[in-house]
């Protein structure tokens, strides 16, 4: 395991969706990866998986969907906004905000995704087909994870959401207002997520110390975070740490598009969530009543 601004890198290569046999994976293996990453996870509550098996043309191919979509008009976005019901579909610029005490919503646009949610743009070629495979390789990464943070926490069965994000290029500070970012601080409403980030970076992680860190692209891996949800079955043992993407000083990054895509893993919504070593540090909340008034706190 080596470091990179203090968050770890992880070798996920004896685990990673492309080992076709995970039961051929042994326990000494599979215990060394738990130790890991439990150990990141405790620490600073971030990490990266290099070696995970999900292949870069996929990845590749959803960036390239995703900006199309978020590149076109307005209206042609309009027709897949999001209900106020709903997780599901287009979010406009501004429209979210991750921290409430920053003066003006992120500087963002966001689509969030899952097969079978209806709502998909049927102007991009391929752009159903694309995310649904990106989904499908999440998923079988997503649940080795957790058999690997298993070897010392047991995990009831999962839900999953994945939320394609997007932020434009900031053509002038005039159009920013002070005290704006990208991503405002906050943490992960649910129990983990996987993060892949284009090459532009910006992604900063808060230390044990206070100070926010930088989490650099580094070609190849994904970044693993854990999430409230987690943090509080765990009672604690898991950090969900802060986070945040601001708007770059530099006129050079400013002006280009950043991208990423988020996986986020959450309960089933009906599984009432305990504390895991029955310390009752938490009352029991059912992940549906904890999903949703944390989710409406941001719009």
């Amino acid at each position: 395991m080596s470091e990179t601004a203090k968050i770890p890198v992880i070798d996920f290569k004896t685990y990673g969706i492309d080992v076709k046999n995970d039961e051929s994976v042994s326990d000494k293996h599979l215990r060394k990866l738990g130790n890991e990453m439990c150990q990141a996870l405790e620490e600073i509550g971030f990490c990266y998986l290099k070696n995970h098996g999900i292949p870069d043309e996929q990845l590749r191919l959803a960036l390239k969907s995703s900006k199309q979509f978020f590149t076109q008009s307005v209206d042609d976005k309009m027709k897949c906004i999001k209900p106020d019901d709903s997780y599901f579909g287009w979010i406009g610029l501004e429209k979210e905000r991750l921290n409430p005490n920053r003066p003006a919503g992120d500087y963002k646009e966001a689509y969030g995704l899952i097969p079978g949610c209806g709502i998909w743009p049927t102007n991009i070629p391929d752009f159903q087909k694309v995310h649904s495979d990106l989904f499908l390789s999440c998923v079988k990464l997503a649940l080795r994870v957790f058999d690997v943070i298993s070897v010392g926490l047991k995990l009831e069965d999962k839900h999953f959401l994945r939320k394609s994000i997007f932020y434009p290029a900031v053509a002038s500070t005039k159009e920013i207002i002070e005290g704006q970012v990208r991503c405002g601080e906050h943490s992960d409403y649910g129990t983990l997520t996987l993060l892949f980030q284009d090459n532009i970076g910006g992604l900063e992680v808060k230390s044990r110390d206070g100070e926010y860190i930088q989490a650099p692209p580094i070609p190849g891996t994904i970044v693993v975070n854990i999430g409230d949800l987690m943090q509080r079955w765990t009672a604690d043992k898991l950090i969900a740490n802060k986070h945040r993407v601001l708007i770059p000083t530099e006129e050079m990054k400013k002006g280009v598009d950043r991208q990423s895509l988020a996986f986020f893993v959450n309960p089933d919504e009906d599984a009432t969530i305990r504390c895991l070593d029955d310390s009752n540090k938490y009352e029991p909340i059912t992940s549906r009543d904890y999903l949703n008034m944390r989710f409406y706190e941001k719009f």
